[in-house]
């Protein structure tokens, strides 16, 4: 077939199927199983066939807008108003409109009919909203991977959630700490998930008994220090606390503080005490804090605290760049690329700032 151009009824009839499954597959809409999608898609590399943009524009006008759908927590944390904020400047470089979604999201077809392509930031697999956004019949970018059933596929940006919380464990055994403490979020997201197992998994690797906590996704400072308080008041080994959610490090701060617990050493002295207002001195064994998101709060607090940047504007940047790209076909629609995180060393884990 290569003295014409090939269409989708050349492929739908080699694959075996119709041409609306072919039409589905290869822009990843609809239901269509995954071993059809695969066996659509080597087809057209075969015979080579390259979609007609020109047409399709034709057959949907564009919006010039996309949507964006952030957990229900957002709107409290720096993460997601800084990832909003950079996924809102890449789109406007394509032309694109950002729409916020309502948490509750909405009905796929009147949301197909509003935009073009859509941002779902951390989906969880227990959100009802979700399934329906994935199977709206616009391209879909998620940020992380989405972990429930999906009728299509989807793009995504990834990071590797598992070796920035592996990194934290290492620099806190390292900076000597021998009965570590995971706060971990809960929730069926991709990153909830892969902290939860990273910290049994790192624990079995090394020997070492982690110290395992759930708090809410979103965990508030007063719920960290209540966590925290518990956690070492039973458990008064633990001598490192790495917290997950954004914004809850202080509450860790505070409850080493109640506790007489000295922030930043494992020993005794030498290091920034997280104290209250009427300065009591430490009386307790040193204790590491450490957090898996960064931002104003960990920067900001005393002792600074060591957390993973995790780049959130340069994260949304990223989602709104991919979708742009498999708007623009420049991208499959389900494309995976990944993200860089860095660790911040701090006072708190008695590193230099």
């Amino acid at each position: 077939m290569t003295s014409r151009t090939v269409t989708l009824l050349d492929v739908a009839r080699a694959a075996g199927v119709s041409k609306s499954t072919v039409s589905d597959a290869l822009q990843g809409s609809g239901r269509v199983a995954e071993a059809t999608r695969d066996r659509v898609r080597a087809v057209a590399e075969e015979l080579g066939y390259r979609p007609n943009s020109a047409a399709r524009r034709l057959r949907r006008a564009s919006t010039g807008a996309v949507g964006l759908h952030l957990p229900a927590t957002a709107t409290r944390l720096d993460y997601y108003m800084n990832l909003a904020f950079g996924a809102v400047e890449r789109a406007q470089e394509d032309g694109l409109d950002m729409v916020l979604l309502a948490p509750s999201g909405a009905a796929g077809g009147r949301i197909a009919s509003r935009v073009d392509g859509l941002l779902v930031i951390d989906p969880e697999a227990g959100d009802s909203a979700v399934p329906g956004l994935l199977d709206a019949g616009v391209p879909v970018v998620t940020g992380e991977r989405y972990l429930g059933p999906s009728a299509g596929p989807s793009a995504a940006v990834v990071c590797d959630n598992a070796a920035s919380l592996t990194a934290l464990l290492d620099h806190v055994t390292e900076r000597g700490a021998r009965r570590p403490a995971v706060l971990a979020p809960s929730g069926s997201s991709a990153w909830a998930t892969a902290l939860r197992a990273t910290a049994r998994s790192w624990g079995l690797a090394h020997g070492v008994e982690v110290a395992l906590r759930t708090v809410p996704f979103a965990a508030t400072p007063a719920e960290a220090e209540e966590t925290t308080r518990a956690l070492l008041t039973a458990d008064p080994a633990v001598d490192a606390v790495i917290c997950a959610p954004d914004g809850s490090a202080p509450g860790v701060l505070r409850a080493a503080a109640a506790l007489g617990r000295e922030v930043g050493t494992t020993g005794g002295g030498g290091a920034a005490v997280a104290g209250p207002p009427e300065n009591a001195r430490p009386t307790g064994p040193g204790l590491l804090v450490a957090a898996c998101v960064d931002g104003p709060v960990t920067r900001g607090a005393v002792p600074p605290v060591t957390a993973v940047d995790l780049h959130p504007a340069a994260y949304g940047r990223a989602c709104a760049e991919l979708l742009c790209d498999i708007l623009a076909d420049r991208a499959a629609p389900d494309t995976v690329r990944r993200h860089a995180w860095s660790l911040e060393t701090r006072a708190s884990t008695g590193s230099p700032g």
